[in-house]
């Protein structure tokens, strides 16, 4: 990790649809606090991404019912460069946290999962909802959304200690 490091990652598979959502509602949060949470870029990316697809049409939908608009989002893989940023990687599954730890062993940084903060006994992961109807797409933004204020409440401390603590 970069000693400039400012940036969070959210992760999914192919960043269409659970990534997006992360940055989108996580970028909303960081926004109301104070600095230096305020400041952090927020991104996306996935572990298995082509790179150039847009969000998924159910993802934008429920998205703009909230407020939030990543209709400009196109998908791309996750890589060295990015993760050199990174002061933060959230993950969707344990799977995607398996796979960054394995793909890019030089990056040490913290990688959550997006509800690993959650108290138990919620389930840390989001289920991919690629496939599935609107109300599975509002389910899975409504489990990011619950996962956010634990991921702010970590990154503050993380911040605070200077960038350099795990999970």
């Amino acid at each position: 990790m970069s000693v400039n490091a400012r940036t969070v990652i959210c992760v999914c598979t192919a960043n269409v649809c659970r990534s997006p959502m992360a940055e989108a509602l996580l970028r909303h949060a960081l926004a109301a606090e104070p600095e230096p949470l305020r400041s952090l870029r927020v991104t996306s990316a996935g572990v298995s991404a082509w790179g150039g697809s847009p969000i998924t049409p159910l993802s934008q939908t429920v998205l703009k019912k909230v407020g939030l608009d990543m209709s400009r989002h196109l998908s791309r893989a996750l890589s060295p460069a990015m993760l050199s940023q990174a002061v933060l990687v959230v993950c969707m599954t344990e799977s995607h946290r398996r796979m960054i730890r394995m793909d890019f062993p030089e990056y040490t940084g913290p990688i959550l999962l997006a509800r690993e903060k959650m108290p138990a006994p919620a389930n840390p992961e989001v289920p991919d909802p690629y496939g599935a109807d609107l109300a599975t797409y509002e389910e899975t933004r409504d489990a990011i959304v619950e996962g956010v204020p634990g991921i702010v409440s970590y990154l503050r401390t993380l911040l605070a200690d200077g960038g350099e603590k795990q999970p």
